[in-house]
Order: C-alpha cells, then sequence, then structure tokens
C-alpha cells in the first residue's frame, strides 16, 4: 500500500458510521453482512448505509457480492492488512519491544491456523 491509497482509506474511516460499518462487517467475518443488517447494526437508514458503503467501496475496504436479491458486503481482508502493514512498517527502528504489544494484540485476535483465539 502507497501512501494515497493508506490516505484514502483513513479518509474513508475517518466518519463514525463508517468506522462502525467496518467493524461490523470485520465482526462479521468473510461471510458478511446484507446492508439492510448493517443498516440496523449501525443504526442508519438503508439510503444512509448505501452511501457510506459505496465510500468504504471506493476506498477498497469493503467488497460487495448479490446474493439473491440482497448485496452482501465484507470487510477486504488483504486492503485492511496491508493499511496495518503501512502504519507498522517502518516500526521499531530495531527495537522490537516498541511493536511488541501492537502484534500481540493482532496474535491474540487472529491466531495463525490451528490455535483458537483467546477471549
Amino acid at each position: 500500500m502507497d501512501e494515497p491509497q493508506a490516505l484514502a482509506a483513513f479518509a474513508a474511516l475517518a466518519q463514525e458510521h463508517r468506522l462502525r460499518l467496518v467493524r461490523s462487517l470485520v465482526i462479521a467475518g468473510p461471510d458478511g453482512l446484507a446492508s439492510g443488517v448493517l443498516a440496523e447494526a449501525v443504526g442508519v437508514s438503508a439510503a444512509t448505509v448505501s452511501h457510506h458503503l459505496k465510500e468504504l467501496n471506493n476506498a477498497g475496504l469493503v467488497a460487495s457480492r448479490r446474493a439473491g436479491r440482497s448485496i452482501i458486503y465484507s470487510a477486504a481482508y488483504p486492503v485492511l492488512s496491508d493499511l496495518i502493514a503501512f502504519l507498522m512498517r517502518d516500526c521499531c527502528q530495531g527495537r522490537p519491544e516498541v511493536c511488541a504489544p501492537a502484534l500481540a494484540a493482532l496474535t491474540t485476535c487472529c491466531p495463525p491456523s490451528g490455535e483458537t483465539a483467546h477471549a
């Protein structure tokens, strides 16, 4: 991820409802959620959620797919991972203990395959 892509992602996330939408989609996992469910979860109208999802999609933070008459949205995990990597890429300057808390938080949330996360 380069700086312009990171700026677009942060600009899209710098709004209360959009941040809540992305967090809801991250929690939902790869199966995603229908836009109506997202509207309820965030507490906005269908039209408002559509606007916010469009902005998040333009920034590459969400993906969508049609399932019958519904549109299902999911977090764009590779882009979110790239955004985190962009922030952490030059971290530490040879002092890994500086980044250890952030890495530990990610490991707890997203354990390597075959392991379970701690609550």
